[in-house]
């Protein structure tokens, strides 16, 4: 986000508590980080300084003005990567499941970011700031799998494009609760901030962003199901959430799923297994393939034998 900012209040949003609002519209960012904005004047709304309680009216234009951002370091880390692929441009990482892509509050190190920073020594896109270093798009801490890594700005920015206009190829496995009752099913729903739970997602009547998941029944195990999703959009939480709202949560899911994890597993069984692009430097398209880890491999086999 640039150092300010505006927008004009939308219908939905009417009538909404200053510091709740700005939270729904800007979720990378915590309430309490807009109430300290609010009370040190950094906050317009129709032009005059407002109180965190202040409810905001259909039309009115907030304005918000950051204060200087902060200069962070990050530490090059000796952390070990399973490297798919790697050039000049870019390298594709198997993301192993529990390292989060980058840091920020509570988790300063020990990141996928500090661990690429020592591979690359520094040569990565600068396009996401000092905390996001080559990152152009993320992965759940508990998820697995392939992600980009880009080295420079013009590989950073022709991704990001194919980001933006859903032409990469994401494609994911998961294990799930339940039996779907088809082979084949496309969710949609548009998601958004949960207005309930600011740390779950939720699919939203109004506004949130458009979301497409394509799901497909690889193997059924009674109680439990092994999936393929394909994504069209990236939204945060998406497979998720839209599992979830099917009555078919993933398993180990600490925020969707049932409280007590199945097999004791913590964090959600899910693994970006495909991803697909055309080359920044080439113009090919290229795909690459990260296996799946020794864990899932394991609670495959125990729900086949228990099947």
């Amino acid at each position: 986000m640039s150092s300010e900012i505006s927008f004009v209040v939308p219908k939905e949003m009417a009538g909404t508590r200053l510091d709740k609002a700005l939270g729904l519209a800007f979720p990378e960012y915590s309430r309490s980080y807009f109430e300290n904005l609010i009370d040190e004047g950094r906050v317009l709304v129709s032009g005059q300084k407002a109180k965190v309680s202040r409810k905001i009216q259909e039309g009115e234009e907030i304005r918000i003005s950051h204060p200087p951002v902060k200069e962070c370091e990050i530490v090059p880390q000796d952390i070990p990567l399973s490297i798919l692929y790697e050039d000049e441009d870019l390298l594709i990482v198997d993301k192993p499941k529990g390292l989060t892509v980058h840091p920020a509050a509570g988790h300063p190190d020990g990141t996928l970011v500090n661990a690429v920073m020592a591979h690359c020594k520094g040569r990565l896109s600068g396009i996401n700031g000092v905390l996001r270093p080559g990152i152009v798009h993320r992965i759940d801490k508990d998820t697995s799998g392939a992600l980009i890594v880009c080295k420079n700005d013009k590989a950073h920015r022709f991704i990001a494009e194919q980001l933006k206009g859903h032409h990469i190829t994401r494609k994911y496995c998961g294990i799930v609760h339940g039996n779907p009752g088809e082979d084949e099913f496309t969710i949609t729903g548009n998601i958004g901030r949960n207005p309930k739970d600011r740390k779950k997602m939720a699919i939203v009547k109004e506004g949130g962003k458009e979301a497409v998941t394509h799901c497909r029944v690889l193997e059924r195990f009674g109680k439990y199901s092994y999936c393929e999703f394909t994504l069209e959009t990236g939204r945060t939480h998406q497979i998720r959430v839209h599992m979830a709202s099917k009555g078919h949560p993933l398993v180990g899911d600490p925020l969707y799923g049932p409280s007590k994890p199945a097999f004791g597993i913590e964090g959600q069984v899910l693994h970006a297994r495909t991803i697909g692009f055309i080359h920044p430097s080439t113009g090919n398209y290229v795909e690459f393939e990260a296996p799946l880890p020794s864990y899932f491999e394991m609670l495959l086999e125990k729900l086949r034998k228990m099947s």
